[in-house]
């Protein structure tokens, strides 16, 4: 957890009475930046822990509330209480950075710039919700009085405060953290003094000093009073208390007790590490029974154990897993029964008293507080943080379903703009490369949706097909998969046949101009777009927030650790050899004679070197690309003008190459003399080489 945009002093956490009856208006690249979000905006992190706290006596849930502030570069943060029987939300805490979520790469302390969930709890006599907040560049725990009347810090830990709990009875938090961070740091700043090793610690995309090791800095379990004071080693037995880190992928393992004695939980039906997850139950004495209904089995995002002793579960299905559903089921007693069937995507979902607690979205509509009647399924909305977003207007949304070239399933959104007229042929952009719930800049939240279809083009949200190595069930490990899927770039292969199978499925709907059909993507959605480009000649334009897989580029810049996995796994050539043959197929520095699409690269400061090599390929053959660098941020964009400026841009250059519109604003008018000559070179270009091939 690491340092992100200051703190925005928002004094409108919680929406106006005026949203909800604002006048109607075409979307704009800021709403979405605006969109107040509770919990993990990504829908596809469906498996993350419940953002939702719902309170001993079930009168009340806490939530932290987060909405991107332009203005102040920052975020309103606030800590909100919500009645669970109707009523208003009240704000009994505000303020804090944003908390960006870290990931372990090779050992390493890695930061992904995107939001981590903050999750609150109740203490537990009702009094108090506790949670974690960022202030002054540390995590911490507040705790903030649940009649609004006041909050402060329980820690002044030098260090982030990683997983926490509260202690039976009320009196003490448990808490985990890493102090050897503090003496790792300063081993650093002494290691500078002479020059840093260059070891397996340093990426050298994200800069020369080396990552801090997680064997290095083991974690630390301490308790504290309630209140603050003295903090101490943790007892026995308070491991059990924390919360399980998740991977967000799939189901945790954690068993779920029902009040008789009986457990329940999930387990692989084979091996294979992708292969699915079956519901199982165990009796008092630990006797376990897999359910061997198909509805046991694939897809299961949750359970929990419900009233009179039966089990409720939530499950992806449908055609590629696209809907979710609620099942009842009383082990022993037939089969489970389906009491909710959903286009909406169901998140984050707690169980308390015979009603489901969930953040809920679909397509066109941003992220909700909803409670589900376990006994009926009704789904009753508690609160709408964004109730102006409805007087927005963003199109029409057309789910699409195929199957890429070698049979695996896979779904896209079509949106077509506002008062678009049938018959009238758009161009089309493609958005990876997950689609789920409400579509807003597809995954990394890097490139808009709607406003791009507010702006006159058709766009295709694209949801990815099943991996290629989740077909071959003797492959035991995840290296294992990973190396099936590289091999002869099979993975490449299918996820590229997959969006061009969607591109023509929208083009035969009528509303596609099949000749100006762009791309976008970011991170494993650049490598479809690379591999894309390079094999078809079907997009005219491309705009990537993220690159490149280059030969140089993965076996150095990104590192020792990473380039010895790239061999191990992968397979990849040495940066000393010769790997024309193997990389032809992929990358763009050993294509750039052939590629015509224009390119746009906006990448963040600690990754625009991977960037370089194919940035360098294509400048040098003259093609049409253009790279901007954004100080101070990561994997994602988490700065709103960053954000905003991302947005504008691939506004701007869709515009500009498959529609011909420049932007009238003076302030633009360098950015255009830019893409005039790009595309007058272009243009030269192709004549010398039409007139190049003629005969004598």
């Amino acid at each position: 957890m690491v340092a992100t945009p200051a703190w925005a002093e928002c004094r409108d956490p919680l929406p106006s009475a005026a949203e909800a009856s604002a006048p109607r208006r075409r979307i704009e690249a800021r709403d979405l930046i605006a969109l107040r979000d509770i919990g993990m905006p990504d829908p596809s992190f469906f498996a993350l822990p419940s953002p939702l706290a719902v309170a001993p006596d079930a009168t009340s849930i806490a939530f932290v509330l987060s909405r991107g502030d332009i203005a102040s570069n920052g975020y309103c943060r606030a800590l909100v209480v919500l009645p669970t029987r109707g009523g208003a939300p009240r704000v009994i805490d505000q303020g804090g950075d944003m908390i960006t979520a870290g990931d372990l790469k090779r050992g390493l302390f890695v930061n992904t710039g995107f939001p981590d969930l903050v999750v609150p709890a109740w203490s537990p006599d009702g009094r108090w919700v506790a949670y974690l907040k960022r202030v002054g560049g540390v995590t911490q725990i507040w705790r903030a009085r649940a009649d609004g009347s006041g909050a402060d810090p329980v820690t002044r830990s030098p260090v982030d405060i990683e997983r926490w709990a509260w202690a039976p009875g009320g009196q003490d938090l448990v808490f985990v953290s890493r102090p050897g961070i503090e003496s790792a740091r300063r081993a650093l700043d002494v290691e500078a003094r002479t020059g840093y090793l260059y070891d397996a610690r340093v990426t050298p995309n994200a800069g020369p000093r080396p990552q801090i090791r997680q064997a290095d800095v083991p974690e630390t379990m301490f308790r504290i009073g309630a209140g603050g004071g003295t903090v101490r080693l943790a007892e026995p037995g308070d491991a059990r208390l924390l919360p399980a880190a998740s991977s967000g992928g799939a189901r945790s393992d954690t068993d779920i007790l029902a009040p008789d004695g009986r457990t329940a939980g999930t387990e692989r039906v084979s091996p294979a590490p992708l292969s699915p997850l079956r519901i199982w139950v165990a009796d008092r004495a630990g006797r376990k029974r897999p359910c061997l209904a198909d509805t046991c089995s694939d897809g299961i995002v949750d359970l929990w154990w419900a009233d009179g002793g039966e089990l409720v579960f939530l499950r992806r299905e449908g055609w590629a897993k696209g809907r979710m559903a609620l099942y009842r089921w009383r082990p022993g007693h037939g089969d489970p029964r389906r009491i909710l069937a959903s286009s909406d995507w169901l998140i984050g979902c707690t169980h308390h008293g015979g009603r489901l607690f969930c953040t809920s979205e679909n397509a066109t509509m941003p992220r909700r507080l909803v409670s589900i009647d376990l006994a009926t399924g009704k789904v009753s909305t508690l609160f709408d943080p964004n109730p102006g977003f409805a007087r927005l207007e963003v199109g029409t949304v057309e789910r699409l379903t195929w199957r890429n070239d070698i049979g695996l399933p896979a779904w896209g959104d079509l949106v077509l703009p506002p008062g678009h007229v049938p018959g009238t042929k758009l161009p089309l952009v493609v958005i990876q490369y997950h689609s789920d719930g409400f579509l807003r800049g597809g995954t990394g939240d890097a490139h808009p949706i709607f406003p791009l279809a507010a702006r006159g083009f058709a766009v295709l949200s694209v949801e990815r097909p099943p991996i290629y190595g989740a077909a071959f069930p003797n492959l035991r490990t995840i290296d294992e998969i990973i190396t099936a899927m590289t091999k002869d770039w099979a993975e490449r292969k299918s996820l590229s046949s997959s969006v061009l199978a969607g591109v023509d499925l929208a083009v035969a709907r009528g509303a596609v101009d099949p000749d100006r059909v762009g791309i976008t993507g970011l991170s494993d959605g650049v490598s479809t777009v690379e591999y894309a480009l390079i094999n078809s000649d079907r997009f005219a334009a491309a705009s990537i927030s993220t690159c490149c897989e280059d030969p140089k580029t993965v076996m150095t810049y990104g590192g020792i650790a990473w380039a010895d996995w790239n061999r191990a796994v992968r397979h990849y050539p040495l940066a000393t050899e010769d790997g024309t043959r193997f990389w032809k197929p992929m990358a763009l520095s050993l294509n750039a004679d052939r590629i015509e699409a224009p390119i746009l690269m906006q990448l963040a400061d600690r990754e625009y070197l991977l960037g370089l090599e194919a940035f360098t390929a294509l400048r040098e053959k003259g093609k049409p690309v253009e790279m901007y660098v954004y100080p101070d941020e990561y994997h994602t964009r988490t700065r709103p003008v960053h954000r905003l400026a991302d947005y504008a841009r691939d506004l701007d250059w869709f515009d500009f190459w498959l529609r011909g519109r420049e932007d009238p604003d003076p302030g633009k008018k360098a950015q255009y003399e830019r893409w005039r000559a790009m595309r007058a070179a272009r243009a030269s270009s192709n004549r010398a080489t039409v007139a190049g091939s003629d005969p004598p």
